[in-house]
């Protein structure tokens, strides 16, 4: 009997909601410039409103991982989605500073639950050698939704305003869950698609993720290596940040770009990483996967460092697209690292990862901030601080194995 395909009809959920999440969270950004001028934020208050999504999507990690671990992915997922668009259209309602954080924060909260509740689908849905390659499409997949919002943004707010803008990209939430609640089961073995071959085909990954191998949670956190995958994934993030909170500003304020050029030349770092999810996700398993991750983040560091002293907007941007895309080689690795020690428990380790590295989602807009004000606008300083976490991130891999599961 030849094994139905049910499970890429899963991937397929992944894809497209890692693509809505990823625009929904980053036209902020491209938006700031007009919200900014509206409500009278300086940089300080424009830094504070650009990390008030990290926070909460630090904070509420690890319970937006436990519900997932604990009622199903469906039902959390379900709901999540529904909340977080709520609060996306609610942005566009915000009429001073405080109003946007909050509007910002409860958005946070909600998103915290995509990713690790993505993975836990995909983990119960896939054998393990197309677990990992649908890993890296799926972080692709959200990197190009990232790059995707700086000019959807751009078309939207030119036309409707960036208040009705967020309503528009409100329903992108909706219309997911529509189709996506009555089709999914969290147990592929009670899919009606699912015929008897694909099901055994799926055991190993059911018996991973879906029954219980006797560890309470709370002890996978104490971990080692969820430490140091928690410390590569905050600097990581640091990094990362950046281009989806400053970079459209910076474009604009200190490369002297229109709105429009801006939002052309911000889709080219979250491009780039992509391909370099893509990348990684497919070497072959004989390739170690911690050096690709160090090599990944030293020379993000040494392309970063350049990037102050070129002249050229274009040739800047090149090198922060090659920044991004070493970087992003390690997400895949990242992720299935989690996979593999939490188990049962995927959602949760993975949220705690998340959790983790995501703290840099609140910290580095803040900082990147506070530098801006106190140097008269400086990049450059916000930049070699990038590098400098590129750096510790590179370090970290030095204390973990993740291919000690297959060895």
């Amino acid at each position: 009997m030849q094994a139905t395909r049910t499970r890429y009809w899963v991937v397929a959920f992944a894809l497209s909601l890692a693509m809505i999440m990823y625009i929904q969270r980053v036209a902020i950004g491209q938006a700031m410039v007009p919200i900014a001028a509206e409500l009278n934020l300086d940089q300080a208050q424009k830094g504070l409103v650009l990390g008030a999504f990290g926070l909460s999507y630090a904070l509420f990690e690890i319970p937006m991982g436990l519900l997932g671990d604990k009622l199903g992915v469906r039902r959390v997922l379900g709901f999540l989605v529904l909340f977080w668009s709520l609060f996306t259209a609610l942005t566009g309602a915000a009429w001073n500073m405080v109003s946007l954080w909050i509007a910002r924060f409860v958005f946070g909260a909600g998103e915290a639950g995509c990713f690790p509740n993505l993975t836990r689908m995909l983990s119960a849905w896939l054998p393990v050698g197309e677990r990992i390659k649908a890993q890296a499409i799926m972080w692709a997949f959200g990197r190009w939704g990232g790059a995707l919002a700086p000019p959807v943004a751009y078309f939207v707010i030119s036309h409707v305003g960036w208040r009705w803008g967020f309503v528009c990209l409100a329903l992108l939430g909706v219309a997911w869950v529509a189709v996506f609640v009555p089709w999914f089961r969290d147990d592929p073995a009670q899919h009606k698609a699912v015929n008897a071959a694909e099901l055994e085909m799926l055991e190993g990954s059911r018996k991973l993720v879906l029954h219980d191998h006797g560890m309470p949670w709370y002890k996978l956190l104490f971990q080692r290596d969820i430490a140091f995958l928690g410390l590569q994934y905050f600097c990581f993030s640091y990094t990362w940040y950046f281009y989806v909170t400053w970079l459209p500003t910076w474009l604009q304020q200190a490369r002297g770009l229109s709105a429009l050029e801006a939002a052309g030349y911000a889709t080219l770092p979250l491009a780039a990483g992509g391909f370099g999810s893509i990348v990684s996700g497919f070497l072959p398993l004989s390739i170690p996967r911690k050096w690709v991750a160090i090599l990944g983040f030293f020379t993000t560091a040494v392309l970063i460092c350049i990037i102050p002293n070129v002249p050229s907007v274009t040739t800047a941007m090149l090198l922060m697209a090659a920044a991004s895309f070493s970087s992003d080689l390690t997400m895949p690795i990242s992720w299935n690292t989690c996979v593999e020690i939490g188990k049962q428990y995927t959602a949760t380790v993975s949220s705690t990862m998340n959790m983790l590295g995501n703290f840099a989602g609140f910290v580095a807009p803040v900082v990147f901030g506070f530098i801006l004000q106190a140097t008269n606008s400086d990049y450059s300083m916000v930049m070699y601080t990038m590098a400098g976490a590129a750096v510790l991130a590179g370090i970290c891999w030095l204390f973990i194995d993740p291919d000690k599961s297959r060895a």
